[in-house]
């Protein structure tokens, strides 16, 4: 079917639903609050989300926004379509109060300190973000909450059902893709549950983005960019800025992190062509001054620029809703670049204080003590976040407290996903100096059927294990490098070089999460206490001698880092409350 074809059918069908009366906030909610909840038997959560997963239309769905990235508003006038026929309209969303926040790196975690400062005033939220770790409906959170499986279920079925009813066999009024259905679930969730305000985080993209359907935010944040889906977004950091910009809308504020020269600049034309007001955020230190915030313990110094952002964003909200307790200016000044006024400077409150200490956000530079076993934990997946990722670990262990005797070993687990250039990765992980390097596919077990939150149908196990080889000969190949004669001088360590084992270059591929822990553990996690694995499965001579020196090791040292997916499989086995 022709583009001209589609949109025509898109504006009809969007014109029978306004006749149909659910052209307003109260009448769309009295549609969709009617229908009732399905009672078939066996339509539990684990059925709502094995149903959702037949929507992973992930690939196809990449595909098809790589071939028509010049024209974002189809993308937008095929999301208003869904949503039309959900029983919502565009001018529905305005009632959300929403902050909206993109990004490369960090977005998550400055939606999450954002939710959580405003939480603290005593408003109640609405906060979406992708992807989960554990269970799918941590995508869709009250009051810093993942909604309850019953009430997961109930908004599934409802709105799962309100899409069958309204689609054909045109392309154009299918089934939306599972990312697309999370988006118009949590509107719907927002709305029925009465929040005061909606904290955002955008998709991969920005103009094109569904979460942009958006008209009306009260205001929105850019967090660091890097280079990161480049087949989508562009190969240049340039290219990038311009689609995370896309965000922008006319005379609604929007606040950004100090961002490398060419984006910002990218940022500040985009802003000033959507007439929006774009303000650059003050570091963290310049809100301190010696302040009570030095004793947050933000880990990195992302985390600090992620609390920045999120307090300006806080701040801008609370003023737009004529709250009068949003922190003393201090004296401005001038910006850091010149390219973009500088955002207030100002005392934060003792809300904002404590809602930045209270901050959870599992999976970023978090930190698991289990007996001799100490395991951190941190999503990145980008060449900076990377390096963040790598200076917060190094400088753990340079912190940490020494044992009185016995062995100490180093551990990565590792996998990386999508179009990212994992050598790289792996490159800088380099001066951690690890003992082993264990990788292996974001399954959490060799059959995931019993765990829909876990399934993903667009890749094949195949697929997930001949990469995990490819991620094993990167690293054989960089140590190859590194020992030949002719490699460059070390890189300046953080910590004082140590005694190579006579493992240190040895790797190991296991076919499941669950394997690689119990290798890793070697039963002495006293959480993780999974039934023996088959004899044959540790049978490599690697595995074997490696076995003897983690038994025998006095503490164990185990980053697991390259994918949030990789990270969510872990913490589902090593905090089994988080799946309840």
């Amino acid at each position: 079917m022709s583009r001209a074809r589609c949109h025509l059918r898109a504006a009809l069908f969007l014109a029978a639903v306004s006749s149909r009366g659910a052209t307003t906030g109260v009448a769309a909610r009295r549609v969709l609050s009617a229908w009732p909840a399905p009672q078939e038997p066996g339509m539990e959560y684990q059925d709502a989300v094995r149903t959702l997963n037949t929507l992973q239309t992930n690939a196809n769905y990449l595909e098809q926004v790589k071939r028509q990235r010049g024209d974002p508003q189809t993308q937008l006038e095929a999301m208003k379509l869904y949503l039309a026929r959900s029983g919502l309209q565009v001018e529905d969303l305005d009632q959300l109060n929403i902050i909206h926040i993109t990004g490369t790196k960090g977005k998550g975690s400055t939606c999450a300190f954002t939710e959580r400062i405003l939480r603290s005033y005593g408003l109640k939220t609405g906060f979406f973000s992708s992807p989960h770790l554990v269970q799918v409906r941590e995508r869709i959170r009250i009051n810093g909450q993942p909604i309850s499986p019953e009430l997961f279920t109930k908004y599934f079925w409802r709105l799962y059902h309100r899409l069958e009813e309204t689609k054909d066999d045109s392309s154009c009024v299918s089934m939306p893709g599972y990312f697309r259905f999370l988006t118009l679930m949590a509107f719907h969730v927002f709305l029925q549950e009465k929040v005061d305000l909606a904290v955002m985080e955008v998709g991969i993209g920005g103009a094109y983005d569904c979460t942009n359907i958006v008209k009306k935010p009260v205001v929105c944040g850019v967090s660091s960019l890097g280079i990161d889906h480049t087949g989508l977004l562009g190969d240049t950091m340039e290219k990038i800025a311009w689609q995370k910009g896309g965000i922008f809308k006319c005379g609604i504020p929007a606040f950004t992190v100090l961002q490398p020269d060419g984006p910002l600049a990218v940022l500040r034309d985009r802003a000033q062509q959507i007439s929006c007001p774009l303000y650059l955020c003050p570091p963290l230190e310049a809100l301190e001054e010696g302040g009570p915030l030095l004793t947050l313990g933000l880990e990195g110094e992302h985390q600090q620029s992620n609390a920045a952002l999120a307090l300006q964003l806080a701040r801008c909200w609370l003023q737009q809703k004529g709250y009068q307790d949003t922190g003393e200016l201090k004296a401005s000044r001038p910006s850091l670049l010149g390219q973009l006024p500088l955002a207030p400077v100002f005392q934060p409150t003792s809300h904002m204080q404590h809602g930045l200490r209270d901050t959870e956000w599992p999976g970023r530079t978090q930190l698991l003590r289990r007996g001799p076993l100490t395991w951190y934990l941190d999503g990145a997946h980008t060449t900076s976040s990377m390096q963040a990722c790598v200076r917060w670990f190094r400088q753990a262990l340079h912190s940490r407290e020494r044992p009185g005797g016995g062995s100490e070993v180093r551990v990565l687990l590792f996998n990386s996903t999508g179009d990212r250039d994992s050598a790289a990765l792996l490159k800088l992980l380099q001066p951690c100096q690890f003992d082993y390097t264990i990788f292996c596919p974001n399954l959490t077990e060799v059959s995931s059927t019993d765990n829909a939150d876990q399934q993903n149908f667009t890749v094949t196990l195949d697929q997930v294990l001949l990469r995990c080889l490819a991620h094993q000969q990167h690293w054989s190949r960089l140590h190859e490098d590194q020992a030949s004669p002719e490699a460059g001088g070390p890189a300046p360590l953080l910590l004082a070089p140590r005694p190579a084992h006579t493992h240190s270059t040895s790797s190991l591929v296991f076919s499941c999460i669950s394997h690689a822990l119990q290798w890793i553990s070697q039963g002495r996690d006293p959480v993780f206490q999974p039934a023996s694995p088959p004899r044959v499965l540790f049978a490599h001579p690697v595995a074997g001698s490696g076995a003897i020196v983690l038994q025998e090791a006095a503490t164990i040292h185990v980053l697991v880092t390259g994918s949030l997916h990789l990270v969510g499989g872990v913490l589902k086995l090593l905090e089994p409350s988080l799946s309840q």
